[in-house]
């Protein structure tokens, strides 16, 4: 993991930013179900009512995650972006693929021992491959896996609302690029997290 989804001396090259990818390989058998969250999100809503998430997973969905609410996969998939002319892949949302981002993870440990399907994506070799097929260099750790992963295997996730991981960093924002921005940005949803990364301020 930390090969492929981190750079040198980068923040996320800690290995607590992959260990979500493999939690259920640590944990006992009797945790079932795990939320796992950054320190830098304010509630406004219960808990709970995120847990109540986890009933609806399909069969094939694993893991509970929310989009990326800034334009930077459209970054990270840049080549194979100018290699697949209309790919939907880094494209802001409704109809786009903007990736993930792992400050709030519902992981159904069970399902995760389970599936073939996630279990085969972690070895070195196949990583290789995955990482070679959306030639894709990235550095913030797990979430760049649950990425790619989705690009390729969409049904194992359950695409949390916004309102679930409402991003409120600005850093992608660039002068002339606002309404690109914007689109990525975007949460018509009430807010019952609000994700204060890269230092944000809470309202």
């Amino acid at each position: 993991m930390q090969k492929h989804f981190t750079k040198k001396n980068n923040y996320f090259s800690h290995v607590l930013f992959h260990l979500s990818v493999g939690l259920y390989r640590v944990l006992p058998g009797n945790f079932h179900r795990v939320i796992l969250l950054d320190v830098d999100l304010k509630f406004t809503d219960d808990i709970s009512k995120l847990y109540d998430r986890f009933k609806l997973f399909t069969d094939d969905n694993i893991i509970g995650i929310g989009r990326e609410m800034q334009p930077v996969y459209r970054t990270l998939f840049t080549q194979y972006r100018n290699d697949h002319n209309g790919t939907r892949v880094g494209d802001p949302p409704p109809h786009g693929l903007p990736g993930f981002n792992s400050g709030a993870l519902l992981l159904d440990l069970d399902r995760m021992r389970d599936s073939k399907l996630y279990n085969s994506q972690l070895a070195e070799e196949t990583l290789a491959r995955l990482t070679g097929e959306f030639t894709f260099d990235g550095y913030l750790g797990d979430q760049d896996f649950y990425t790619l992963l989705g690009m390729k295997y969409p049904q194992l996730f359950h695409r949390l609302p916004c309102g679930w991981n409402r991003q409120l960093c600005r850093s992608k924002r660039r002068t002339g690029e606002e309404h690109t921005f914007d689109q990525y940005h975007r949460c018509d949803e009430e807010v019952k997290i609000y994700h204060g990364n890269c230092h944000a301020k809470f309202p």
